[in-house]
């Protein structure tokens, strides 16, 4: 009998212990679960931004002070080039078309004749043109010395305010290193006042600091390539004026004759 209970107390304890392992290992699956289920939340990427909305929201961590000067440089400088563009393709001509048509009118009509052409023509070639014939009357020296004169002043014009476009392309990346330097004295001020190197103190200023440089360095980019477009147009018609005004000395030497 008493052999009886023992076996019937063993079974009981060994059937409460499958249950109470079976419990435990239910609660450390779901435990495992959750945490998975967690840690694949944390994981799952964040959603991502446009560039518009990542541009504005990284200019508006960069701080108004310095973000706000480049942001100036960025649109004078794109005004200013904007505008010498405009004014370079307005004053570009068909040089070899310009040419034909001068030569057949002076053949034809004579020295009033190319003028009107040249009157009816926009851009400085045709300008170096007119002030050529207007003195080609008096002698070719004055017609060639008129011609060099106005192609100096048309010159001018063609480079007029482009200077200030090389002037923001320096000064853009300069205040971006600037911005940089202030940020990360602002960053180990923070340090020395805690007392303690704690990366949460620096970080914030290190970033602000990085911003103002990478903006800087972006304008400086884009207005550099707008600087070097209109270099190549000013380098291209001031060849066509060179070539055209030798054309127009050839031409009255000719008419001369």
């Amino acid at each position: 009998m008493k052999r009886f209970f023992s076996i019937l107390a063993i079974t009981l304890l060994m059937a409460i212990g499958s249950t109470v392992n079976a419990t435990t290992t239910t609660s450390l699956a779901t435990t495992v679960a959750t945490i998975q289920d967690d840690a694949s939340q944390d994981d799952a990427p964040e959603e991502k931004l446009g560039f518009h909305q990542e541009l504005k929201k990284r200019f508006i961590e960069g701080g108004p002070g310095f973000m706000g000067i480049v942001l100036l440089c960025l649109i004078l400088g794109l005004a200013i080039a904007i505008e010498r563009i405009i004014f370079l393709n307005l004053s570009t001509t068909n040089t070899k078309k310009l040419t034909q048509d001068v030569e057949d009118a002076l053949n034809s009509g004579g020295i009033e004749a190319a003028k009107e052409v040249c009157r009816n023509t926009k851009g400085p070639v045709a300008s170096i043109y007119y002030q050529g014939l207007d003195r080609a009357n008096e002698s070719l020296d004055s017609a060639e010395k008129a011609v060099v004169a106005y192609g100096g002043v048309q010159m001018g014009q063609l480079e007029k305010n482009v200077s200030w476009i090389s002037l923001f392309i320096a000064l853009a990346p300069m205040l971006g290193f600037m911005g940089t330097v202030i940020g990360m004295i602002q960053a180990f001020d923070k340090i020395e006042a805690a007392g303690d190197m704690q990366p949460s103190l620096v970080a914030g200023g290190i970033k602000v600091a990085l911003l103002t440089t990478v903006f800087g360095l972006i304008v400086a980019i884009i207005l550099q390539i707008f600087y070097n477009y209109i270099i190549a147009k000013i380098d291209s018609i001031v060849n066509d004026m060179e070539d055209a005004s030798i054309t127009l000395i050839d031409m009255l030497t000719k008419y001369k004759k």
